[in-house]
């Protein structure tokens, strides 16, 4: 048994030596690295090993680094990458091949490549550009409850001719749609845009990407791209259907989530009680659709409440708007 046991141990460290990568390997750079337009906001990496890599049999990854719009550092095995990114600035990276099983052995060198800015004349793109979305009941179809509507705003380039016009896109995913519904200034320009419905997931985590370009007899416009996380620019309804009532020295309020594709554990809530008698605010926050306050004062309340998506569920971001108050008095105001 021992011979046969010293055979296996011996075979098996000739295999393992095997496995080893040459210390002596040098690593050759990509080949024909290119970077190309995906989408709005999209931006393709694509590669090639080098054919006159030596040691086939090795795990070759890949050591990447964007150097603008902005800085960004990552590793990958693949021999292509997509990027959600701005591209109105233009976007540099370059690419070296690593050995995947042993970061110790030196990388290649580097190559790079560049996706050029896209032409135009300065100071004529759009500037402020900001957006908001909210949810609304969808009615038409039980498949998706939910429709999401996109309202976006901007101001025209200080630069821009009088004659220049505008044209706004959104991308989510992969759908890209057109607005259609524009609103314009005194000199018919566009500077706002509406979209009733629209494939945006009220519920994603993807950015939403908006690009707007324009036209014009006397320049050529610079088209101006923007990534917008949804939880900071989604508008969250209000609660709905509050009611209140007071029982001897208990004032109960009760209401039901805002109209929203998240579920009720979803939402953080702020009450307002407004003591119309004494000029006192009271506000207090809460995770339950319900509150009850002890009050010792005869008088007639103003209540109001908003809410918020909880951390649970996405990434905070704004409170709703106050719902329209209610108001609920003593039975013994005269």
């Amino acid at each position: 048994m021992a011979p046969t046991l010293l055979i296996l141990l011996w075979a098996t460290g000739i295999l393992q030596v095997d496995l080893l990568p040459d210390k002596k390997l040098v690593l050759l750079p990509p080949v024909n690295f290119t970077i190309e337009v995906a989408g709005l906001s999209q931006a393709l990496l694509r590669w090639e090993p080098n054919p006159d890599q030596e040691g086939r049999n090795v795990k070759l990854g890949y050591h990447v680094k964007i150097s603008a719009p902005q800085e960004e550092d990552y590793e990958t095995r693949s021999t292509e990458s997509k990027r959600v990114t701005i591209l109105h600035k233009g976007f540099s990276a370059s690419v070296q091949t690593i050995l995947w099983t042993d970061p110790s052995l030196p990388a290649s060198s580097w190559v790079s490549a560049d996706l050029e800015a896209p032409a135009g004349s300065p100071g004529t793109s759009v500037v402020n550009l900001t957006c908001t979305t909210n949810t609304a009941a969808n009615n038409y179809t039980h498949l998706r409850p939910y429709q999401v509507s996109l309202h976006c705003t901007w101001l025209v380039g200080k630069e821009a001719p009088e004659d220049t016009q505008y044209f706004l896109y959104y991308r989510y995913g992969s759908q890209t749609e057109e607005c259609q519904e524009y609103s314009k200034d005194t000199l018919k320009r566009n500077i706002a845009c509406w979209f009733p419905r629209t494939f945006i997931n009220s519920k994603g985590r993807d950015s939403l990407a908006v690009y707007v370009n324009g036209s014009s007899k006397h320049a050529v416009i610079k088209p101006f791209d923007q990534l917008f996380a949804l939880h900071a620019i989604d508008r969250v309804n209000p609660p709905v259907n509050i009611t209140a009532q007071i029982e001897g020295t208990s004032l109960s309020i009760q209401w039901e989530k805002p109209v929203s594709a998240f579920p009720m554990h979803c939402f953080d809530y702020e009450v307002k009680i407004y003591n119309t008698r004494k000029g006192y605010v009271q506000t207090e926050k809460m995770t339950t659709n319900a509150f009850t306050s002890i009050i010792d004062d005869i008088s007639k309340y103003s209540i109001q409440v908003r809410a918020a998506v909880r951390s649970v569920c996405r990434a905070m971001g704004l409170w709703s708007e106050w719902s329209q108050p209610i108001y609920v008095e003593d039975s013994k105001v005269e």
